[in-house]
């Protein structure tokens, strides 16, 4: 099991504790044989967790780390105690090249406020920003930022843009993704300052490997109709949260019909089927795994409430990240962007 990703994992962040985390890495593992462990947690707690997987016999490391962070904590706090924390060890491991990427299902303002931190930003990126798959009707898009930034200008917009089209890119297979900014209208007058002068950016941006589709509103992210959909971290996290919403409200919506009588439930019983492709699709678990872009270093945030399955996923998609080299294709993209501005605004 050797020559795979190596993933330093924070074992006891997240709501279901370090049980649901490792048997999640199990999970994962075999799925890829490849995948290579480095766990941080409390030693005790976790070599007997990591006892009960014998897939995780082998291709594992366990450091202990005396401390770990609350999900209530601020970020300025945990800050001060990164160095004896599970998840700030985790992500020190990516900065000293012990690992290939870190992840966590705990506190993200504190993951995020510590891997920037600790791994710094990316030559032409302003601000991170936090990325994930939304599931649609068609192919799933990318939704980016979802709540690390409140409050974006045009540009962080289109550094948004830059690195959500080459995460597309990797997680999608799409050599030239559709990228659309979330906005109040879809007519070129609608929105703020910064959303207008982000489109204006983004349209002469024709030599960049995406393609810019204008504006698009919240209740067409679910048509499959874009790849990339770029917006401030405030409206993001709104977004991102009244879908969930959405999803368990129809979900408990039919549960609740098919239990009203005694019909409702025969119509259950042949509905089975399809509901259960409904539910598959609208699965948070299966969607797992939002990605911290423009650091220098790969940190994926695991939804706290993720079941082992969710974790699974959340590796594979921190797995995928390394073997693309995510990080070099937005920097040559971010590289390329600079460059014509530079050329444009030498030329004038």
């Amino acid at each position: 099991m050797t020559g795979g990703p190596s993933i330093a994992i924070d074992a006891m962040g997240g709501d279901s504790g370090h049980a649901a985390i490792i048997a999640g890495a199990a999970r994962a593992r075999r799925k890829d044989p490849t995948l290579q462990f480095v766990f941080y947690g409390d030693e005790k707690t976790v070599r007997a967790e990591l006892a009960q997987h014998k897939i995780l016999a082998s291709g594992v490391t366990l450091i202990h780390a005396p401390d770990s962070i609350a999900a209530s904590e601020k970020p300025s706090q945990a800050i001060r105690r990164a160095r004896t924390t599970s998840m700030g060890m985790a992500i020190n491991a990516v900065k000293e090249h012990q690992a290939d990427a870190a992840l966590s299902g705990g506190n993200t303002g504190a993951l995020m406020a510590m891997s920037k931190l600790a791994l710094r930003t990316m030559p032409g990126i302003d601000r991170p920003a936090l990325a994930a798959l939304l599931p649609t009707l068609g192919t799933d898009c990318v939704m980016l930022d979802l709540g690390a930034n409140t409050e974006c200008d045009a540009q962080n917009l289109v550094q948004f843009a830059v690195m959500g089209a080459a995460y597309a890119r990797t997680v999608l297979g799409n050599a030239k993704p559709r990228v659309k900014l979330l906005n109040i209208g879809t007519e070129e007058l609608k929105g703020t300052d910064e959303l207008k002068e982000a489109a204006a950016l983004l349209r002469d941006a024709d030599y960049l490997p995406l393609r810019f589709d204008g504006f698009t509103e919240g209740d067409q992210l679910s048509r499959g109709n874009v790849d990339v959909v770029v917006t401030d971290g405030f409206s993001g996290n709104i977004a991102l949260k009244t879908a969930e919403g959405t999803a368990r409200f129809v979900t408990d919506l039919l549960r609740r019909a098919f239990k009203s009588s005694l019909r409702s439930k025969a119509g259950f019983a042949l509905s089975r089927p399809a509901l259960n492709l409904l539910k598959v699709h609208l699965d948070p678990n299966n969607h797992n795994g939002a990605v911290f872009l423009g650091l220098n270093g790969l940190v994926v945030k695991s939804h706290g409430g993720a079941n082992p399955k969710g974790v699974a996923n959340a590796i594979a998609v921190a797995a995928s990240m390394v073997r693309n080299d995510i990080t070099r294709k937005i920097g040559e993209d971010l590289d390329n962007f600079r460059a014509h501005a530079f050329a444009n605004g030498a030329a004038k």
